[in-house]
């Protein structure tokens, strides 16, 4: 399974070692290079360079999301963050590509409703910095009604991969933002 991870900041990196460490295949993509650069450098050094080749490093969203089967977004939980990154995702992945958003803020039924792929859009409801330094080990997986059996399997078993305790719920939404 190829997954992407848009953002290559401290979770990005995080969630990359994990994922290469689970054996998937992982395309990380930054706009910055610098943390690029510095994601090479920390992957590397956690992999070694025989393992490093499991992660392809791009600076392009449209790169990164051609071929997944699964994205996960990095970018700040802020409602405008979240709604630019989900409508490029949306246009840029194949439709295949379920979206997956760490969260604690915003809620992802109100996101999925911004898209086409509301059935294929996954919060991780947890507090990325709290992710990031790896001090949780359970996460919630939150989804809008409707999402099929499939997608939450697909999310369900990457988070499990990586070592996580997983349990599900349903987000019914409450601000209302409108579709596409």
């Amino acid at each position: 399974m190829q997954v992407a991870i848009i953002g290559a900041g401290p979770l990005g990196r995080r969630l990359a070692l994990a994922a290469a460490r689970a054996s998937y295949e992982v395309l990380l993509e930054d706009v910055m290079p610098s943390n690029l650069h510095h994601a090479q450098e920390y992957l590397r050094q956690e992999l070694g360079p025989a393992a490093l080749p499991s992660v392809r490093f791009v600076s392009t969203i449209e790169e990164a999301v051609r071929a997944a089967d699964l994205v996960i977004d990095c970018v700040p939980d802020e409602l405008e963050s979240k709604l630019e990154i989900f409508s490029l995702l949306d246009r840029m992945a194949p439709p295949k590509t379920v979206l997956v958003s760490p969260m604690k803020n915003t809620s992802i039924a109100d996101l999925a409703s911004c898209t086409y792929r509301a059935e294929k859009c996954v919060a991780v409801v947890a507090d990325a910095k709290e992710l990031a330094d790896a001090l949780v080990r359970d996460v919630q997986l939150r989804t809008p009604a409707g999402v099929g059996d499939e997608t939450v399997r697909l999310v369900r078993e990457f988070w499990e991969a990586l070592g996580f305790a997983v349990t599900v719920s349903v987000d019914e939404g409450a601000q209302g933002l409108e579709a596409g």
